[in-house]
Parts: structure tokens; sequence; C-alpha cells
């Protein structure tokens, strides 16, 4: 057991994040993200029965975002015409201000096509039971 350590971090997941490095990428995806399609060069990790919003409240306890991009959080852009509401944006968006110092503006989106070629580069994706649309998350790592 360790201290002051998320305990939905598993000891899978926080040693995919140790080994990550600057301006690598994780990808949180939702229950519907093709995460094994996605992450055939990545690490694909688990998390069954956790939502989106709580890994990356644990996540951003210990991990660093990119301070040499202006948006080191990235969602996936809701398709032109699609009548989903996204209120899970606005968790995001406080959870972001808790842990980095520009808050929302550190947010951004990318269109969802862009959004997937840029999952396939990821170091890491984590599949979620996320049940929210639109709800993927990609975080680019800082230093510390």
């Amino acid at each position: 057991m360790l201290k002051n350590i998320p305990k939905i971090l598993s000891p899978e997941l926080l040693k995919v994040l140790c080994e990550m490095g600057h301006s690598d990428r994780l990808v949180i995806g939702d229950g519907n993200f093709p995460a094994e399609s996605m992450g055939k060069n990545a690490i694909v990790i688990r998390a069954d029965g956790h939502g989106t919003a709580e890994l990356l409240e644990a996540i951003l306890k210990v991990f660093p975002l990119d301070t040499y991009v202006e948006h080191p959080v990235n969602l996936m852009e809701v398709m032109p015409g699609d009548p989903v509401e996204t209120p899970i944006w606005d968790t995001y968006g406080k959870i972001v201000s808790e842990a980095d110092e520009r808050g929302e503006k550190a947010i951004g989106h990318i269109e969802r096509f862009a959004f997937y070629d840029q999952a396939k580069t990821a170091y890491a994706i984590i599949a979620t039971s996320e049940s929210a649309l639109y709800a993927n998350v990609m975080l680019q790592k800082g230093v510390i």
C-alpha cells in the first residue's frame, strides 16, 4: 500500500503513468470508445466499472499537464448536427481547474476523426464504463 495515491489508480495504471515521458499522450475513453482498435500500438488498460471523471480527477493528482502546449487536455468535438448534450464537460472543467492554474483554458476540442487519429499515437488508452456521450479525454504529459 502507498499513501496519498487515489485508490482508483491501479498498480498497472500507476506503472504506465510513471513510464510516460514529456509530451506522451494518455486517452481516457468512454464506454463507446474503440480502445482496443485505437490502441493497437498503445498500452490498453481496462477500468471497467469506473467513469471518466473519477479517473481524470485521480490521474491529475499525480500527472503533470504539459505547460508547453496551449491545450494539454483535449475533448472530442460533437459531430455537427448531433443533438447530444455534454454536461460532463462542465465536470471536466472543474477537475482541470483544480489541477492546473490555466483552468478551463487548458482544455481544447478536437474534431472526432482527428481525435481518433491522435488517439492511435497515444502511449496508453484507458477503457472505462462511462455512459456519457463524447466523454473521451486526451491528456498530454508535462514535466515536474
